[in-house]
């Protein structure tokens, strides 16, 4: 294949080590379900699903019914959850694709009960439960009892009773998503789960138990235990990123999958003072060497890291200089030796014996891993690596 301009490598033996290790510290009876929302956090879904349900995983979940269908098309088989909404003209898809939809209401579950009988269908969906997340769900007695005006309660047993009588629909489970799970502080994670865990009690009373009951995102899965109830999801874990610098690293070894690599288009020497980029904003101190980059931010990388990040360049750091461009980046190399033409530039990931990793860049952003992953860009081709299969 020829030679891209700038790729990013996906390892699958550290997609395939991390969902081991992550079946291996989950509760005995629950399932792992490896999220794969967002071109799996930008590492490429279909080849993230396979590897992760060859290794411990026995259920998928996405954020969107079209990111589901990509997986069916694929032919990829295990049960798959869509978290979103999902509008009730999509009805036939998610029976033709075997999808499980998300119902956050009453109003919700109305409507794509309606769509389904008319097509004579039985849609199987999961009830989302909002236990302080302040999202997509349906508000449990605990949360009512915070609102003064008692003309606006709902009784949600009864809520939930009412979604159970609804034709076309089989409610199979009910889940909730923490807030905080991923801080040093448990005390809101370990109220959420209190109030979801009362929740599923009163509807036990009342003789309602949907068969998968689900709270553990990859935070809770690592710090809360006793949140993985029948299932826990997996996202940004399955793809060796931790959740917060607040997640106890020493309990479980994750192996970053992504590096993003490019390469040198062009080198010229310039004097001191000479300009660099869009708006001029960087001029060089001294007489230097400057290289451009195959890589800008239509590629997703962050445009904020102008003038501020680096790059890796035969294992060295180079400091960006000047605006990055859509396509292009310029680096600063005059204090490396022998730059040549197309010589391979780590923008995130390691080259010799330095590393810049994907904390370090979320941080000096003053964001999270996750977006730094995800916002890779479909031009980007992914490469993939470790695949013992032979797919």
């Amino acid at each position: 294949m020829d030679t891209p301009l700038v790729w990013a490598e996906i390892d699958l033996q550290a997609i395939a080590h991390n969902v081991r290790t992550l079946r291996r510290i989950t509760q005995p009876n629950a399932r792992l379900m490896a999220v794969v929302k967002a071109n799996g956090y930008g590492h490429g879904a279909v080849e993230v699903a396979r590897e992760a349900l060859q290794n411990g995983a026995e259920a998928l979940g996405v954020a969107r019914i079209d990111e589901g269908i990509q997986l069916r098309q694929a032919g990829l088989t295990a049960p798959l959850l869509i978290f979103g909404y999902t509008p009730p003209a999509r009805a036939a898809q998610l029976a033709e694709f075997g999808l499980t939809s998300t119902i956050a209401s009453v109003a919700s579950a109305e409507a794509l009960s309606r769509a389904a009988t008319a097509l004579g269908l039985k849609l199987t969906v999961h009830l989302k439960i909002d236990s302080g997340m302040g999202r997509l769900g349906l508000l449990p007695d605990a949360l009512q009892a915070m609102n003064p005006r008692a003309d606006q309660h709902t009784d949600p047993v009864r809520e939930v009773e009412a979604i159970t009588r609804l034709a076309g629909l089989e409610l199979e489970g009910i889940f909730t998503h923490f807030a905080t799970a991923d801080s040093a502080d448990p005390s809101y994670a370990e109220y959420q789960l209190g109030v979801f865990r009362d929740f599923l009690s009163q509807l036990r009373r009342a003789g309602l138990e949907p068969p998968i009951k689900h709270a553990a995102n990859s935070a809770a899965l690592l710090n809360l235990p006793e949140s993985h109830l029948d299932m826990v999801r997996a996202g940004i874990a399955t793809y060796g990123l931790y959740p917060s610098q607040a997640i106890n690293r020493d309990r479980v070894l994750l192996k970053p999958a992504m590096e993003l690599k490019s390469r040198i288009i062009q080198l010229k020497k310039v004097p001191a003072g000479f300009k660099v980029s869009y708006g001029i904003t960087y001029e060089t101190l001294g007489p230097t060497t400057i290289a451009t980059v195959a890589i800008g931010y239509a590629d997703g990388l962050n445009r904020l890291l102008s003038s501020r990040g680096y790059m890796l360049v035969r294992g060295q750091r180079a400091p960006i200089i000047g605006r990055i461009c859509m396509d292009l980046t310029m680096l600063d190399v005059g204090h490396i030796p022998a730059v040549a033409m197309e010589d391979e530039v780590v923008v995130l990931g390691r080259q010799g014996p330095d590393a810049i990793l994907v904390d370090e860049m979320a941080s000096s952003l003053g964001t999270i891993n996750y977006e730094i992953v995800s916002t890779l860009t479909a031009r980007v081709p992914r490469l993939y690596r470790g695949n013992r299969t032979g797919r």
